[in-house]
């Protein structure tokens, strides 16, 4: 019996993807969760086959708990699932070696698929726009990485946007307050801004955090 784990913080969408997933008798959904660091612990806990992250969620990303998820050493693959098709989203999932990458509007059709490749850990994506992402990405990769922000950087810019202060963000992700402004200033100093209320509009423009 093959082992799905589904985290999304919309519990419509939750259930969506565990009505399609059911349908295959050898799938089970080991568990749900509706944000990154609850979806770590999930997977620490239940070691999923598959690990389905909506992009956006609160506290971690998508892109965080997948990077967890491969510094612990789980077998799982991961699929993102975002409603936004952007170069800067597909760039970041793919730097973080992350297989599989699906739109929501193209759950229903192309779900089942994309767990069958991954489960045979191959990737998957699907999107309008991929093969011209994909080639701009692939052209654009060394000057890109100097420009993207750090896994941390972004984690910190993530909290910071939903209004954690540098203490709690500390607490979050187990660093100390000084490591934490140090990642906050970088990241401000990449993006080229100086204030908070811009390092949440770039949250927003990025989809890091919901409205």
């Amino acid at each position: 019996m093959k082992q799905i784990l589904i985290a999304d913080d919309h519990e419509v969408v939750r259930s969506g993807l565990r009505a399609i997933i059911e349908t295959r008798a050898d799938w089970v959904v080991s568990g749900e969760a509706n944000n990154g660091r609850d979806a770590i612990a999930l997977a620490l806990k239940k070691k999923p086959d598959v690990a389905i992250v909506d992009y956006s969620m609160p506290i971690m990303n998508g892109l965080e708990v997948s990077r967890r998820i491969k510094f612990h050493g789980l077998r799982a693959e991961v699929l993102i699932l975002t409603m936004h098709e952007s170069e800067e989203i597909l760039t970041e999932v793919l730097l973080a070696g992350v297989r599989g990458f699906l739109l929501k509007s193209d759950a229903r059709s192309h779900l089942i698929a994309a767990v069958e490749a991954l489960l045979e850990h191959r990737p998957y994506f699907t999107g309008v726009l991929l093969e011209k992402l994909l080639r701009e990405y692939l052209s654009n990769k060394k000057d890109r990485s100097d420009v993207l922000l750090s896994s941390r950087e972004q984690s910190v810019v993530q909290l910071v946007a939903e209004g954690h202060t540098n203490k709690s963000v500390s607490a979050v992700l187990n660093l100390s307050a000084k490591t934490v402004e140090t990642h906050r200033a970088s990241a401000m100093r990449k993006l080229g801004i100086s204030s908070t209320a811009e390092l949440v509009r770039y949250a927003i423009r990025t989809k890091l955090v919901g409205l």
